[in-house]
């Protein structure tokens, strides 16, 4: 037995999730406003802008846009977002597409923007929201029957895959990367079996070095990850700054604003590396701080999806959880040297745009199925909004209801696992069918009671 503590009783509590989300998501923001006040400055005043703030001001436009995002994004009923999922995956494949056309804008080296004025929109952030949810649906509404291979796979993997195509096109391989962590969540969370990730993990690593032979810049980053001393100039002239900058910063930093790195060592320090200037400035301390909020992210989105009985919400929660916690890990390990420069930012902290916006949606989200565990729905239906609630104007949300038992079922739920039936399991469809129905997935608890009920019910036969 768990002993009793006052943070295991603010656990308890039926909106601690939801709370906790919106610290985060106010946390990881705020660092990310003075982060980038910081890094920003020396760029914006050496490029046309005259002005030391001309970045950071962006910066905040951005911010708030996703406020309003963010707002959206809890405020919205899930149902309502789980039933535009397909129009919103259409959409983002048509977007995909047509940034490829003249309509899209090169810059960076690669085509992936759409840009009207000073307004720039990257299709690719919102393709990996409308992944998730739209694969997180399909994959509830074929649950009876994803033991079988077809199913589990199709449309999901063929329609990611076409978004794997579209992406590498620009060519991006950092969305790329993210859309392959989308869709492996997607698949852990619903249940594939792990020889698949076998397979899955095989074909990337052989398809990672057929593209890497294939484009000489990216087999350069490969030699640079490699040894980034041979050529400290070129190739490995971003690796070799961020180690120099977090080593530079020691235990405590040199104090905010006073890094070095951002005065052209590291160029655009304020997109990928920003965690590199973290470390020069705030120190080994700092950087601590950052992976102990992504970690406290992942403990509370994964808890969320444990937590909610709806088994969409569960597959969305975790997926989206993995895929901001993992973009994470991948920008710092890369700027640590522990993996190849791909490209990612750092989630709510690196210079907005589209990612930032998108990011702060997800938060969104996540708050939005925190209100929907169980505990939360039954206080928030009782004791009203909160304060949190009645400031947002947000709904109480509606209790999770089971789907109707069709009769005729030649597939049965996962029992407790969450996972899909062996072969062996799926023998007899009355036995199995029980266990769908006491499955948690489903909202519904067999208790004592009833189960003498039914074993006592006498049989209608001949006498």
């Amino acid at each position: 037995m768990v002993p009793k503590t006052p943070l295991t009783a603010w656990l308890s509590r039926p909106l601690a999730d939801f709370h906790l989300i919106l610290a985060l998501c106010g946390t990881l923001g705020a660092l990310g406003v003075v982060m980038v006040l910081s890094a920003s400055s020396v760029s914006s005043y050496s490029g046309s802008d005259s002005s030391v703030y001309a970045l950071f001001q962006k910066h905040l436009m951005f911010i708030g846009v996703g406020t309003v995002a963010f707002w959206l994004g809890v405020r919205v009923p899930l149902s309502r977002i789980r039933k535009l999922s397909p129009t919103a995956m259409v959409v983002c494949l048509g977007l995909l597409a047509l940034v490829l056309t003249p309509l899209g804008t090169y810059s960076n080296g690669s085509q992936g923007w759409f840009v009207l004025g000073p307004v720039s929109l990257q299709p690719v952030e919102l393709a990996k929201v409308a992944l998730a949810l739209w694969g997180a649906h399909i994959l509830v509404v074929k649950y009876e029957v994803l033991h079988q291979w077809r199913h589990l796979l199709v449309p999901v993997v063929p329609a990611a895959l076409l978004m794997f195509a579209l992406v590498m096109a620009q060519p991006d391989l950092g969305g790329t990367i993210t859309l392959a962590v989308v869709l492996l969540a997607l698949l852990w969370f619903a249940g594939a079996p792990k020889r698949l990730f076998g397979i899955i993990l095989a074909g990337a690593v052989a398809g990672a070095v057929v593209l890497a032979v294939v484009a000489p810049y990216r087999l350069e980053r490969v030699t640079a990850f490699l040894d980034p001393e041979s050529d400290p100039l070129g190739g490995g002239w971003q690796a070799s700054q961020a180690l120099y900058a977090l080593a530079d910063g020691g235990l405590f930093g040199k104090g905010l604003g006073q890094g070095q790195s951002k005065w052209m060592y590291l160029p655009n320090v304020q997109h990928d590396f920003i965690f590199a200037l973290i470390g020069e400035e705030l120190g080994f301390v700092g950087c601590l701080v950052v992976l102990g909020l992504f970690g406290l992210l992942g403990f509370v989105g994964l808890r969320i999806a444990m937590r909610n009985l709806d088994p969409w919400i569960r597959i969305v929660a975790g997926t989206l959880t993995t895929w901001v916690v993992s973009q994470a890990a991948v920008n710092i390990g890369y700027v640590v040297g522990l993996l190849p420069v791909t490209g990612v930012t750092l989630p709510m902290i690196s210079y907005g745009g589209t990612s930032l916006v998108v990011t702060m949606l997800l938060f969104g989200i996540l708050a939005n199925c925190a209100r929907h565990e169980p505990e939360a729905v039954a206080a928030l239906r009782t004791q009203g909004p909160g304060k949190f609630g009645r400031l947002m104007r947000l709904p109480a949300p509606e209790p999770y209801r089971p789907p109707a038992r069709r009769r005729g079922g030649n597939r049965v739920g996962p029992g407790r696992s969450g996972r899909p039936a062996r072969r062996a399991d799926r023998t007899g469809r009355a036995v199995a069918g029980e266990r769908r129905r006491g499955a948690p997935e489903y909202g519904r608890r067999t208790s004592s009671r009833t189960t003498a009920r039914r074993t006592t019910v006498p049989r209608r036969g001949r006498r």
